[in-house]
């Protein structure tokens, strides 16, 4: 279990077709075969539309040319100072779409991640079968968790939708050609507000260089609900009333035909 926090942030819809083979039985002449008939499944709907925004004054760049538009719209957001201290300045699209796309699997591709890795060591108390997560783990995310507190979820959800053709092509160009991005977002955030509130000591081993929870039910969860254990209670509590929000913003709830 890596020990670096993700603050991020049913996508994948499955259509099986059922046929059925008909005998003709007895004595009965065999009925000659029927053309072949080619049905093509149709594409998954999308469960929580985009809104069409209008043109851009600028149009959007290309996918692989993009850095400088999101760290500016990232600076509109929590300025200068914020960007230049937690935003990864490469690939920052792809590096959201892998991480949103992660947040509800088991484990998340570290490399990948669009913020920098909080300052500090992770703070553990206790050894051998008594060894827990820190009390004061929790004060090395406050930096960052008070950033996202400050976010205004309206804009956030603005310039998402603006720039969401980006975000788009890069979940396609990751292997969901007929995916829609923003109902992977809504599956990750919903992930995110189903992680547990622990308030006691959280036990963890030591099997390897990496911590593990000690209890499997913790263990077992996605790597987002497992962040969100690890930044603390109260940490927790903060990233989710500003998920809520976001979630208010972004998700529709209904399906639509494509």
């Amino acid at each position: 279990m890596n020990h670096k926090v993700i603050i991020g942030s049913g996508l994948a819809v499955v259509v099986a077709a059922l046929g059925a083979w008909i005998w003709t039985s007895g004595d009965a002449p065999e009925a000659p075969p029927e053309p072949k008939q080619i049905v093509t499944p149709p594409e998954p709907a999308i469960h929580n539309q985009v809104p069409e925004t209008t043109a851009a004054t600028q149009p959007l760049p290309e996918l692989e040319g993009s850095d400088a538009a999101l760290q500016g719209s990232a600076t509109a957001l929590i300025g200068p100072s914020g960007v230049a201290q937690w935003l990864v300045p490469n690939e920052i699209v792809r590096h959201v779409v892998v991480t949103v796309d992660n947040l509800p699997r088991k484990k998340y591709a570290e490399r990948q991640k669009p913020i920098k890795p909080v300052p500090g060591r992770f703070a553990v108390v206790g050894a051998e079968e008594e060894l827990a997560i820190g009390d004061d783990n929790a004060a090395r995310y406050a930096v960052l968790v008070q950033i996202v507190q400050t976010l205004d979820m309206k804009k956030v959800a603005d310039e998402y939708f603006r720039l969401y053709p980006l975000f788009q092509a890069s979940y396609k160009d990751l292997g969901y050609p007929d995916g829609y991005f923003n109902d992977r977002l809504v599956t990750a955030i919903d992930d995110l507000l189903a992680a547990p509130a622990i308030t006691g000591p959280i036990k963890l081993t030591q099997p390897n260089v990496m911590y593990e929870y000690a209890d499997p039910k913790l263990e077992a969860l996605s790597a987002g609900q497992k962040a969100m254990i690890r930044i603390g209670p109260a940490n927790a509590a903060i990233v989710k009333a500003k998920l809520r929000e976001l979630r208010a913003a972004v998700a529709t709830g209904k399906a639509v035909p494509r």
